[in-house]
């Protein structure tokens, strides 16, 4: 009697055993890492990232310094976005990812805090535009809302012409092309900067994978030109334009959606 109980005891957690792994195999082959996981560990802990940013505003400082050599007749000016070109919000995306939430959640808290650091790089650069007599213009989609906010943000981080009159926030459209044709009134525009290529032409602002890389091919010579791209992995268009993307779905369920249009060998 003893002796079946025994085997009967060793029976359950035999079966028991082979349940339990069955469901950590299930669970695990389940499982897909937040789809911007990687992205934000790579802006705040890649050397890489930080090495990208110097590139640009180094590349940009000798652009400008051609500009300049051109004797214009019109005053010169810098344009640059805010978000990912001169402000790092990454914090914010890696709070989203440890609480599960996304944008536009908590989005107007990060941005009162006023704590975003510059985009290595960025001080540095726009300071030396200004040194020579070139004026910056913060072309941005945050809301009127955050003005006070963004200003005390900028300017706590010693970054130079920031102040209402070179702040142009969003007002009805996401488009910047109308605020980037008020500057070129008054000044000739020297440099675009942005992490998104609708900060350079309106064109770009498509949800098409294929047209926006068209276009890109079509202007490439504006590249590392009139036009100086930061990375940014994290978000922008680019997302909106990809196979399988759906907002507001589990970040579970986007990132099968997304794997699935990989293109493998």
């Amino acid at each position: 009697m003893k002796r079946t109980v025994y085997q009967l005891a060793i029976l359950i957690v035999f079966v028991f055993g082979i349940q339990a792994c069955e469901n950590t195999q299930h669970n695990h082959s389940h499982y897909h890492p937040h789809p911007v996981l990687y992205a934000t560990l790579y802006q705040q802990q890649a050397a890489e990232y930080r090495a990208l940013c110097f590139q640009a505003f180094h590349l940009a400082a000798l652009q400008l310094d051609q500009e300049l050599s051109a004797n214009h007749t019109d005053p010169l000016a810098v344009v640059v976005d805010i978000d990912e070109t001169i402000l790092d919000n990454s914090p914010y995306q890696a709070q989203a990812i440890k609480e599960g939430f996304g944008y536009p959640k908590k989005w107007a808290e990060w941005v009162e805090l006023a704590m975003a650091e510059p985009v290595p790089g960025a001080v540095d650069f726009l300071n030396y535009a200004a040194s020579k007599n070139v004026e910056v213009f913060y072309i941005t989609n945050r809301k009127e809302e955050f003005r006070a906010a963004t200003l005390r943000n900028l300017q706590e981080k010693g970054l130079p012409f920031a102040d209402d009159e070179h702040l142009m926030m969003r007002t009805v459209t996401n488009d910047k092309e109308t605020r980037r044709r008020m500057v070129m009134e008054l000044y000739h525009i020297a440099l675009l900067i942005g992490d998104n290529l609708g900060d350079f032409h309106a064109a770009f602002d498509l949800d098409q994978a294929t047209e926006r890389m068209q276009l890109t091919d079509d202007k490439k010579q504006e590249f590392g030109s009139k036009w100086i791209v930061l990375p940014n992995a994290i978000y922008g268009a680019w997302v909106n334009a990809l196979q399988g993307y759906e907002h507001g779905i589990h970040p579970d369920e986007l990132a099968k959606q997304l794997q699935e249009n990989l293109k493998g060998f």
